[in-house]
């Protein structure tokens, strides 16, 4: 990702006095013309950067200027060393690791053994319980896209099935919820959408089709979920059992847990009504009902029940051998 090149160029030019443009782009995987943006963006932020003419030249600091080594603490590099980590765990790539280990080079070694236990503290996993690599292919090509502003084209299942094809200009890689999603400005909408990879199909590189970045709606949240619903449901009152305590207690907390009769516990929580609502409320199973609003705890029971017939109607099937 960006992020991690840009700290991962500032870092060599600390460590030497000059490189060459190609040298950093066979390095980082990119092209020539990627580098010397990331050198305008470098450059941006406050770190003189020129590009030296001639047969031994190349991109290094500006004459007489200095960056202070530390600008920042070990505590700070530890945490960026953590990050890194982390989301190595659902977006890994090589220039990771390698900027861990240069992170890890210009810590004295007096003070290496306390950065280790420092960056050994939390790992946060954002990987799938099925894993990620079946997405690994699209994470890998979108963001070769994004880097070269090459269009992409994909044919997309929305939320309702419907089935498009799409030509967009890749924006953004977005985790949230262990589900990424794709920030593009769609040609087709002439809009920014948010497409979903795991309804992505048939993704390519538009060779040769290139744009130029847009700025996105400063204002524009994140909406992972179906626009068709957006209504948010005043308040859902969920009755757990006391044998479902603990899963009450996994999905809300135990601070969210209110004493009912019967020895039950309530649940008082406020969602968006759409399709993810309905789901999440019918894997809870038979442990929890919904006592409030009333077309919500409808909907829930038309549901189960359409479930319950498809198993009481379907002919038993053959046992595996």
């Amino acid at each position: 990702m960006k992020l991690e090149r840009l700290l991962s160029i500032i870092i060599l030019l600390l460590n030497r006095r000059m490189i060459q443009a190609k040298e950093l782009a066979d390095q980082f995987e990119v092209s020539i013309r990627t580098i010397y943006r990331d050198i305008d963006t470098i450059n941006a932020a406050g770190i003189p950067i020129v590009t030296y003419q001639g047969t031994n030249g190349g991109i290094g600091l500006s004459e007489g200027y200095r960056l202070d080594r530390n600008i920042l603490t070990n505590d700070e590099l530890a945490s960026i060393v953590t990050a890194l980590r982390s989301i190595s765990t659902s977006y890994g790539k090589e220039e990771h690791q390698r900027l861990v280990e240069k992170i890890n080079s210009v810590v004295l070694p007096a003070h290496t053994a306390d950065f280790q236990q420092k960056t050994s503290r939390v790992l946060i996993d954002y990987s799938p319980w099925d894993g990620a690599e079946r997405l690994r292919p699209k994470l890998q090509l979108i963001d070769e896209a994004i880097d070269s502003c090459v269009l992409v084209s994909f044919i997309y299942s929305n939320a309702e099935g419907e089935i498009s094809e799409r030509i967009a200009e890749p924006h953004m890689l977005i985790l949230k919820g262990r589900q990424w999603y794709l920030k593009a400005y769609c040609l087709e909408k002439k809009d920014f959408r948010l497409f979903k990879l795991n309804r992505m199909k048939e993704l390519d590189l538009e060779q040769d089709k290139t744009f130029i970045r847009r700025d996105p709606p400063n204002h524009e949240p994140f909406e992972g979920k179906s626009k068709v619903h957006s209504s948010m449901v005043p308040e859902v009152v969920l009755r757990f059992k006391e044998e479902a305590r603990h899963l009450a207690e996994e999905w809300f907390g135990m601070e969210e847990l209110l004493p009912d009769k019967d020895n039950c516990w309530l649940v008082k929580k406020t969602y968006p009504e759409d399709e993810w609502l309905y789901r999440f409320i019918l894997s809870l199973g038979h442990h929890v009902e919904v006592l409030e609003p009333q077309h919500l705890r409808e909907i829930i029971a038309n549901r189960a029940e359409q479930i319950a017939n498809v198993y009481h109607s379907a002919k038993q099937p053959d046992k595996f051998h």
